[in-house]
C-alpha cells in the first residue's frame, strides 16, 4: 500500500511552531515578499467580507482553494513564517500566492475570527463560485465523470469528506438535496477547501442534472457485477433513513455494496469512496 499523501492530510502537519513564535526553518521566509499594503488592516477587511464569503479554515483549505482558482478576499495567520514554511514543504506551487495573501495577526485576534482555531492557525475568506457556472458544469454533456448526489444528508463532516473524495476522483460535482448547506463552514473544513475543485450545489430531486441514476440501496444489484458509466449520477441516501421516496422513484438502477451479513451499513463517505473507486477501476480515473 502506498504511503499516505501528506499533501492532503487536513489536520496532521509538521511542527513548525504555529502560533508559538518559534523561528522558521533557515531560508524559509528570507525571500518572501512582504504582505501588500492592503493587509495592514486585515481584521477590518475580514469583517467587511465575512457576511457572504466562504470561510477557509486552516492552511490546507487555503492551499487547495488557491490551487484551484478561488478568489481570496483576505487571509490571516497567527504565525506567517510557520505558514510559509508549510507552503515550502507541502505546496511550493502556491507558495508565492500565499506569501502575497497572508497577513499576520495576534493569535487571540485570529481565534476571534473563526468558530474554533485550526492547528495551523490559518484562516481566509473567499468568494463563493458562481451558482450559474456550477449548474452549467453539472448540466454539461457528455460528462467524463459522474456526479455524486447526497440525498438529504445530515452530518456536516460526512458531507465535507465526500466533497474531498469527489475532488480527488475528479467527479463532475457533488449535489445535495434537503436542508444541509454544502457550503457550511464545517463542510468546507471537512472538504479541506476542495469545494473549489469541483461543482458543489444544493438542488431538489426534480432539479438533478440529466443522466442515469445509480442509487445505493441494500436491495440493489451487487456493484461488482456492474460498470458505472461516466455520465452516471451516483446517489447515496442519508445516514439515518437511506434514500428518500423521491430519489428512489428517480433511480434507474439500485446498487448494493458488498457487505458482511449482520453489518448494518457503511459510513456515508466510505460508501462514496467504494463506489467511486469501482467506477475508476472499471474505466474512469483521475486525470
Amino acid at each position: 500500500m502506498a504511503a499516505p499523501d501528506r499533501d492532503t492530510a487536513p489536520e496532521t502537519v509538521p511542527d513548525r511552531g504555529i502560533a508559538s513564535g518559534t523561528a522558521p526553518a533557515p531560508g524559509s521566509d528570507s525571500v518572501s515578499p512582504a504582505p501588500p499594503a492592503r493587509d495592514t488592516a486585515p481584521v477590518t477587511r475580514w469583517h467587511r467580507h465575512s457576511g457572504g464569503a466562504v470561510l477557509l479554515d486552516g492552511f490546507h483549505a487555503l492551499k487547495h482553494a488557491v490551487r484551484f482558482g478561488a478568489e481570496v478576499e483576505v487571509a490571516v495567520t497567527a504565525d506567517r513564517a510557520a505558514a510559509l514554511a508549510l507552503a515550502d514543504e507541502l505546496a511550493p506551487d502556491v507558495r508565492e500566492a500565499l506569501a502575497a495573501l497572508l497577513a499576520e495577526v495576534p493569535y487571540a485576534t485570529y481565534a476571534s475570527l473563526v468558530p474554533r482555531p485550526h492547528p495551523t492557525a490559518v484562516a481566509a475568506l473567499a468568494v463563493r463560485p458562481s451558482r450559474a457556472d456550477n449548474l452549467a458544469g453539472l448540466a454539461r454533456t457528455p460528462r467524463t465523470a459522474p456526479v455524486v448526489v447526497l440525498d438529504q444528508p445530515r452530518n456536516l463532516g460526512n458531507a465535507g469528506a465526500v466533497i474531498r473524495l469527489a475532488a480527488g476522483f475528479g467527479a463532475t460535482g457533488v449535489v445535495t438535496t434537503g436542508t444541509l448547506d454544502p457550503w457550511h463552514p464545517t463542510v468546507v473544513r471537512g472538504g479541506a477547501g476542495l469545494h473549489f475543485a469541483t461543482a458543489v450545489e444544493r438542488l431538489s430531486v426534480d432539479e438533478l442534472p440529466a443522466g442515469p441514476v445509480f442509487a445505493l440501496d441494500p436491495e440493489g444489484e451487487d456493484i461488482r457485477a456492474l460498470e458505472l458509466p461516466d455520465d452516471a449520477l451516483l446517489a447515496f441516501g442519508s445516514e439515518r433513513s437511506g434514500l428518500s421516496p423521491e430519489l428512489r422513484a428517480r433511480a434507474d438502477h439500485l446498487v448494493a455494496l458488498p457487505m458482511r451479513p449482520q453489518v448494518s451499513s457503511y459510513n456515508l463517505a466510505t460508501s462514496v469512496a467504494m463506489t467511486l473507486y469501482h467506477w475508476s477501476a472499471t474505466g474512469g480515473a483521475p486525470a
